[in-house]
């Protein structure tokens, strides 16, 4: 695929761009250039800054960790239904 845009086009193929748009979540309008691609919401810094400490630590207090986060998205989504 990386040598088809090197060699041939500047756009994708057009058997491939319903797939494309769709993996990517842009419009196929996006890909072609005529859009420009909708601005996607940045994860909030301090969460990924507290998710790399949490990588860093043994084994047994991330799985306790994820334990609770499961716990409380669980929660959060028998709350939604």
């Amino acid at each position: 695929m990386i040598a088809y845009y090197e060699t041939e086009s500047d756009h994708p193929p057009t058997n491939m761009l319903v797939s494309l748009a769709q993996a990517l979540k842009v419009s196929t309008d996006a890909l072609l250039g005529l859009e420009k691609p909708t601005q996607t919401k940045q994860p909030d810094s301090r969460l990924l800054r507290r998710m790399q400490q949490i990588d860093k630590m043994g084994a047994v207090k991330k799985r306790q960790i994820i334990q609770v986060i499961d716990t409380f998205i669980e929660n959060d989504q028998l709350r939604t239904k």
